[in-house]
């Protein structure tokens, strides 16, 4: 019977140890498949992610781009406004007629400025020419 038991033993080993590798690649095989799921699925969260990202991100640059032309605007219409304003103007001839030798009436009547404008302006060009 011992011997009976020896010729059977190496198939049964054997058999077992089949038995073992086929039951461990079915649980690989499940593993497998799960993390291909749960792959295909972090995948796809990041992809809506993404999407979500580069809209977001293009409606943030439209917006930059139409602020950026609105101050463009702005500048050219401040940099009008500056070159025709008669005020300036009015400073810049008083200032080259006190250079020109005026006297602070001769401001006030060719200019249009007040008494204590043309002394301002009068007393600013004699300050700078010393």
């Amino acid at each position: 019977m011992l011997s009976e038991i020896s010729s059977w033993l190496p198939w049964v080993l054997t058999i077992s140890a089949l038995s073992l590798v086929f039951v461990q690649g079915m649980i690989q095989s499940r593993q497998i498949r799960h993390l291909k799921t749960s792959l295909k699925d972090r995948c796809d969260t990041l992809g809506r992610e993404l999407h979500a990202t580069a809209s977001g991100s293009m409606g943030v640059g439209q917006r930059l781009v139409a602020c950026e032309r609105q101050l463009h605007e702005l500048r050219t219409t401040l940099d009008e406004m500056r070159q025709n304003d008669p005020l300036r103007i009015s400073y810049d001839e008083a200032s080259r007629l006190v250079d020109l030798g005026a006297d602070i009436d001769d401001l006030m009547n060719t200019c249009g400025i007040s008494r204590p404008e043309a002394e301002l302006v009068s007393a600013l060009r004699k300050r700078q020419a010393a």
